[in-house]
């Protein structure tokens, strides 16, 4: 067993977390296990979890199992050969939406190098049997590069989903530490053809990416990285504080003041995204739903 991470002091009270609802949490959690699914929110050990799935009624769901192929740092979930891919996940993923009573469900994966295509007509087929067993539902997908294969990322877009969130995680320079399998150009580049078939096809779609900060960045590199963003049209940012899942994982560096996160939402904003959410305990899908509402009414 993983022992506690050595963080840089105590957590300052800004990393405080709620617990809210327990008897909610436990009727999702029921049903996650009845229906045989896997959430990013326990494979991450997200720190929203019982906010969203006591307050909201959300969870994220991780499609194609619990094993990636990709070795960040940063990451909880395990790492090895993944197994075969279940051909009724998809349906069972829109069952549990549809039992939930969602209007928005965020949808993601682990990283699956070993399958041709990604995982992305996977992707697809659960987008599509969303629609059908909740039509009234939005999706958001929070899918890997595809080793940059264009081919694949239109599988996913040609679904439709009203988000397609890819997160870039870290600045270009702690790439090599943070996600020593991934390209950060490449990683802007899925960004920019999502936008750019967006404004051919869908303009009421959204692009989103986030990142992570406390892991060595400085505030100039986090500000570069959302002017490539920009660059790339990205709709919507999301930045949170990195927490160490164990101290087999990335190294904490430092804390970040909440008054530092006000700036990349206001420099953000200043910018030209539609949406910023920057925040010590913000996470890729956290009020992924109210973002997008808020979208729609501006």
């Amino acid at each position: 067993m993983a022992r506690p991470p050595v963080l840089p002091g105590p957590r300052p009270d800004w990393l405080k977390i709620r617990v809210p609802a327990p008897e909610v949490v436990a009727e999702v959690e029921g049903l996650i296990r009845e229906q045989r699914l896997v959430t990013v929110c326990e494979e991450a050990r997200c720190p929203n979890l019982h906010e969203c799935w006591g307050i909201h009624r959300t969870a994220t769901f991780m499609l194609m199992g619990d094993i990636c192929t990709r070795h960040c740092g940063f990451c909880n979930v395990g790492k090895g050969r993944p197994g075969e891919l279940d051909p009724g996940e998809p349906q069972r993923v829109a069952e549990a939406v549809a039992r939930l009573g969602l209007k928005f469900a965020v949808v993601t994966s682990v990283n699956r190098d070993d399958l041709p295509d990604g995982g992305a007509a996977h992707f697809a087929e659960t987008i599509r049997w969303i629609r059908t067993l909740s039509p009234h539902c939005g999706v958001e997908v929070l899918i890997p590069d595809f080793r940059g294969r264009e081919a694949d990322l239109l599988t996913v877009l040609e679904a439709r989903p009203e988000v397609l969130n890819h997160n870039v995680e870290t600045v270009p320079h702690l790439y090599r530490r943070v996600r020593p399998d991934a390209d950060y150009l490449q990683s802007l580049e899925v960004l920019r053809r999502t936008a750019d078939w967006r404004d051919a096809h869908a303009p009421a779609m959204r692009v989103k990416s986030g990142i992570m900060v406390g892991l060595g960045e400085t505030p100039e590199q986090v500000l570069a990285l959302m002017a490539d963003w920009r660059a790339s049209r990205v709709d919507i940012a999301t930045i949170g504080q990195y927490l160490p899942p164990s101290d087999l994982h990335l190294p904490l560096h430092r804390f970040v003041e909440p008054a530092e996160f006000d700036l990349f939402r206001q420099k953000g904003l200043e910018m030209g995204f539609q949406r910023v959410e920057s925040a010590p305990l913000v996470r890729s899908s956290y009020h992924a739903g109210e973002g997008m509402a808020a979208n729609a009414k501006g």
